[in-house]
């Protein structure tokens, strides 16, 4: 398929994009204004190609990260960074935080984007079929914004209209009316009008069963609410058994698979954001995929390493719970050993060093480049370490009991070892946003709203069969005994722990103050009822008429 990437430069509400086989060419806009551009064939389709655009500046990025993952009971924080509030959930979480602000202002912006789309496509002179499948897309897009801000940040303001001058009086709509009138609606006409390939085999543009994952998604979190309709949970399961059984999707046979940077575009991924190498690299797009950097630990300063980039570059951001590291049962799930990185090999030479009776370091053979240099045994392993052995080796051994915000088991699924540079931050993997093992962990979740626990363990069980070591199937099924929303939970953390579902996962289950005060030590003291949604960003008050209302528990 021709692989197109989606960046933005932003003039106003004016886009323009010149597609290329391989990349894509900014070029800015001068010589038209912004709303006559619009209603011509290469000003609509720039315009939705722009709002594309707009989802690699949080999906990918560290503001996403923090938001996504902090204050949760599988993460915490790291040594470095300057947004650990998110993960102590203390006074610095208010309205005046910058990824509060950027992550509001986005997703509005990306809002306005489609609403001029739609708003001025009646203007344009194309073909209807496909102008139908433009704004398909960007009622999907504009679904999935008003998503993101109900679930961050709860009632919010609603507009269908775009805005093309300075705005100082805003609402604040109930979710209930945001479901109801934007974001299921705007998924139900892209599924009647979306194909099930990407518009003109475009990788990475909105399709048919994307749009149903999304529904069916937007459905699951409704049913937890008070203003739930009975039937949200049987048509959400609906809808992912549509897109488990119908499109030809199907789980890679093997975990690790899923993170071979060479196999991006792969039978399980249902919808992503897409990065070009060229791209990134060449500084065309500044955004990239970062996260590589945020899940690392600090290897670069150890006896026989130094920073590579096969390693990556260690921003020591987030590091695992306790509570996380004791989820797997390795004897019989391959996740962990799949997900996390156990041994570095030294990278440069170092010489012998003998005992110093002052600090307890024992003498140490010499490490040329290619022995092992760290090695961290990780969860049920510990106890294979004790002190007596670890000093009997030329290489350093980092047990449990030795963790720090430095040292810690860092997890591998984003390292980009195709980087220019080891400094370079952006890297050219694409971000997912919707995968098959996730949809049938969704549906578990659907039918588990609905009481059919027997039903729930046995999508769970398809993906077990995936994780389980050769010969241990059978050892890692579960029953319908077994399941309940804390063990659904406690898989979703298995399967997919650091892809930037945790947050608004306890969230909508209403498990996230809870499970925080029980495996999280650095949130829990803090953590309160209030925090199951963000603070409204004081931007947004200030520049309202006669203010805007602030979520309760934050300072107004």
């Amino acid at each position: 398929m021709k692989r197109t990437i989606y960046t933005v430069w932003l003039l106003a509400l004016g886009f323009a994009i010149n597609a290329c086989d391989d990349y894509l060419e900014e070029e800015l806009v001068t010589d038209v204004s912004a709303a006559s551009y619009y209603t011509t064939e290469d000003g609509l389709q720039d315009a939705v190609t722009a709002n594309y655009g707009l989802l690699k500046q949080f999906y990918g990025q560290e503001m996403g990260a923090a938001m996504t993952t902090f204050g949760t009971d599988i993460w915490t924080n790291g040594a470095d960074g300057g947004h650990k509030y998110f993960n102590f959930y203390d006074t610095s979480l208010n309205p005046a935080s910058s990824y509060i602000r950027d992550a509001w202002n986005i997703w509005y912006r990306g809002i306005n984007q489609a609403n001029g789309v739609i708003n001025r496509s009646a203007e344009v002179e194309m073909d209807e079929g496909e102008k139908t499948t433009l704004l398909a897309e960007v009622r999907f897009l504009r679904a999935l914004y008003y998503f993101n801000i109900v679930t961050t940040y709860g009632d919010a303001h609603i507009s269908l209209e775009e805005t093309t001058d300075i705005e100082i009086e805003a609402n604040k709509t109930p979710q209930s009316e945001i479901y109801a009138q934007a974001i299921i609606p705007d998924l139900e006409f892209a599924i009647a009008n979306l194909g099930e390939e990407p518009y003109k085999g475009n990788y990475g543009r909105a399709t048919k069963p994307a749009a149903e994952f999304l529904l069916a998604k937007v459905l699951l979190t409704r049913s937890y609410t008070g203003f739930s309709e009975g039937t949200d949970a049987s048509r959400a399961e609906t809808l992912f058994s549509t897109v488990i059984n119908d499109y030809g999707f199907a789980l890679l046979d093997d975990y690790a698979a899923l993170w071979d940077i060479a196999n991006q575009e792969n039978s399980e991924v249902i919808y992503a954001i897409p990065n070009s190498k060229a791209q990134v690299d060449s500084g065309i797009d500044e955004n990239g995929h970062k996260w590589h950097l945020y899940f690392l630990m600090e290897y670069d300063v150890r006896r026989g390493m130094t920073r590579d980039i096969a390693n990556g570059r260690p921003w020591k951001r987030h590091r695992p719970t306790e509570f996380m590291l004791s989820l797997w049962d390795r004897d019989v799930d391959s996740r962990y050993d799949k997900s996390f990185k156990h041994v570095f090999f030294a990278n440069k030479d170092e010489p012998a060093i003998e005992a110093n009776p002052d600090t307890g370091e024992p003498a140490r053979a010499a490490l040329s480049v290619g022995d092992t240099a760290i090695f961290i045994p990780g969860p049920m392993r510990n106890d294979l370490w004790p002190q007596s052995r670890q000093d009997g080796v030329p290489y350093i051994v980092i047990t449990d009991e030795e963790y720090t915000e430095r040292l810690f088991p860092p997890m591998n699924k984003w390292i980009d070892d195709t980087r220019p540079d080891r400094q370079k931050e952006q890297g050219q993997r694409d971000f997912i946003l919707m995968r098959l093992g996730d949809a049938y962990l969704l549906r578990a979740e659907a039918r588990l709203q609905q009481n059919d626990a027997a039903g729930a363990a046995e999508d769970i069980n398809v993906i077990r069969t995936r994780a389980a070591w050769p010969g241990q199937e059978a050892a890692l099924q579960v029953n319908a005994g077994d399941v309940d929303i804390d063990f659904l939970l406690d898989e979703r953390a298995r399967e997919l722990a650091g892809e930037g579902y945790r947050w608004w996962d306890l969230a909508r289950t209403g498990k996230l103050v809870e499970r925080v005060k029980d495996f999280n030590p650095q949130g829990a003291p803090n953590i309160e009822d209030y925090h199951t949604v963000r603070p409204i960003p004081q931007d947004q008050i200030d520049r309202t008429l006669g203010g805007y209302p602030q979520n309760p528990g934050y300072p107004q």
